[in-house]
């Protein structure tokens, strides 16, 4: 087992000076080399381990892979073979390092064991399912599809626990940290807070919004489709990411929209916040560069100067280091780049 280094956060007066000389490592087959700069969406999906030891991609050309963060070249990674159709999203299992599992087009859930490169269990017949998320301690993930179906699946269970059929399309969502909540962006622009595993509403306004109308409490932070929601590490803010190129950050304890982040260019597919949730960052589908954002203030710190859009990124879970998608290629800067 690597030796993790200690936890320690930056201060925004001191993150550019830390991360303005680091230079980013980039983690390329002769693949994704080939498809050239015009295929900045092939990585759909970047996923760390607990531990931060290990990191995944899933392509749209379905490559599944998985990456040693200390070592760049190719033939230390490990390739998982076994979908039909691009790879949409991708997770590790909260509690168990080694457990990854990957949604595909094809309608497949796969759950892998990265240590034997073994399918260790797969779940068919989901449709075209392109979101998931696992619950905190592990023990079950929903799986959402582009009809509105929400899935609710067993690690070691070959069949789908549950299903819920939603009246709208649902984007990526996520658990809060007791896992007994789940947010729901939707198409509409709205996050829908709901109860786990039941997934019916738990909020509502004290008299129906119009005759006839649903008294269900929905966060509204976006004027466009709602892609994606992260919760932070401290549990403080719900990110949301939108079509409207802007991330929403929602205070949980009175749900109101404190304050938006509105330098970014073109929507917003995923959100990541630093492990001590000091800092957060979204990959979007237009542009070049990411910008980081101080959670408390609002401010911008600095921007990762990119070669084209990263709509996928994702900070480690023990340290400040980004890994993000740049046409085409994985690439990770931080703290750790250069003692390797």
């Amino acid at each position: 087992m690597p030796l993790l280094r200690p936890r320690t956060s930056v201060s925004t007066e001191k993150f550019p000076l830390t991360f303005a000389p680091l230079k980013a490592q980039s983690y390329s087959d002769s693949t994704s080399l080939s498809r050239g700069s015009g295929s900045h969406h092939s990585l759909r999906s970047i996923a760390w381990n607990p531990l931060g030891t290990l990191v995944a991609t899933g392509a749209a050309d379905k490559t599944l892979r998985v990456w040693n963060p200390e070592k760049n070249n190719v033939r230390n990674s490990t390739e998982l073979k076994g979908h039909s159709a691009g790879i949409e999203k991708i997770a590790f299992n909260p509690v168990k390092d080694a457990e990854l599992c990957s949604v595909s087009n094809d309608g497949v859930v796969k759950l892998w064991d990265v240590r034997t490169k073994a399918c260790v269990n797969e779940v068919k017949g989901l449709g075209n399912a392109h979101t998931l998320a696992w619950a905190p301690d592990g023990s079950s993930l929903l799986v959402g599809n582009r009809g509105g179906g929400l899935f609710e699946i067993a690690p070691t269970q070959f069949s789908v626990v549950s299903t819920h059929q939603q009246p709208v399309e649902t984007n990526q969502m996520a658990f809060c940290w007791s896992g007994q909540k789940i947010f729901l962006p939707t198409k509409e622009g709205r996050i829908r807070i709901l109860s786990y595993p039941g997934l019916e509403p738990i909020l509502h306004l004290g008299h129906d919004a119009e005759p006839g109308g649903s008294t269900e409490f929905m966060l509204k932070g976006h004027t466009a489709s709602c892609l994606t929601a992260e919760l932070s590490p401290t549990g403080r803010y719900l990110a949301t990411g939108g079509a409207d190129s802007i991330i929403s950050l929602f205070d949980t304890k009175d749900w109101i929209c404190q304050r938006t982040v509105t330098r970014l260019v073109g929507p917003v597919r995923s959100i990541s916040f630093t492990f001590d949730g000091s800092y957060v960052v979204g990959g979007c589908e237009e542009g070049s560069g990411l910008e980081v954002t101080h959670t408390e203030t609002g401010k911008h710190v600095f921007t990762f100067k990119t070669a084209g859009p990263c709509e996928t990124v994702a900070w480690a879970p023990t340290r400040y280091c980004l890994a993000y998608s740049d046409l085409g290629i994985l690439r990770i800067i931080g703290m750790d780049a250069e003692k390797k």
